[in-house]
């Protein structure tokens, strides 16, 4: 083993092909350009397609999508934000599958409490990650929430008003059977 560890060595086949690979794919932009128009365009044709606001035309769901996408890389905002986060959030799920591995060797999984707090630990995580990477993209400076904090709320109540609309049309309206009772069955 060690004779064939000495060969992949000598001919650089040990690490250096796929860090060789993941740097030219680095080179001509996979991460930063490639990787998130598919996902974008990947969630906002998921999106479309599921609340089927254009019914089941596909062509319409695509094509939004492909302008979202386009339109979201157009400058360097979220390539970066992308670069930002998405490190912190393996790193958080590292020690989210950690924290349950340990977790689970001494604890009952089915305690409710433990539950609880796994949830707080997990949500603690996710609320550092946020933070982390909007402190990075320059969201947590005074400027940025003093100049965007009116449109931000504005955005959330607009999108809430759009869910609550959204969600009570599509109930259906309950029928209600008023039954005949004559005066003399009444009491």
């Amino acid at each position: 083993m060690l004779k064939e560890m000495m060969m992949l060595q000598a001919f650089g086949l040990s690490e250096g092909v796929i860090g060789e690979l993941l740097a030219k794919w680095e080179a001509l932009g996979f991460f930063s350009y490639l990787l998130p128009f598919m996902l974008i365009f990947a969630l906002v044709f998921g999106i479309l397609t599921r609340t089927q606001i254009f019914k089941d035309n596909k062509a319409v769901n695509g094509i939004i999508a492909l302008a979202v996408a386009f339109m979201s890389l157009q400058f360097d905002f979220v390539p970066t934000f992308f670069a930002q986060i998405f490190p912190r959030v393996g790193v958080g799920l590292a020690i989210i599958l950690a924290i349950f591995i340990i977790v689970g060797l001494f604890v009952d999984a089915k305690s409710k409490v433990i539950n609880y707090i796994l949830l707080g630990i997990g949500v603690l995580i996710i609320g550092l990650i946020i933070l982390q990477s909007a402190g990075e993209s320059g969201w947590q400076s005074a400027d940025f929430w003093a100049q965007y904090f009116p449109a931000i709320i504005l955005g959330i109540v607009i999108l809430l008003f759009i869910f609550v609309v959204v969600g009570s049309a599509g109930k259906p309206q309950e029928k209600k059977d008023i039954a005949y009772i004559p005066a003399y069955a009444r009491d």
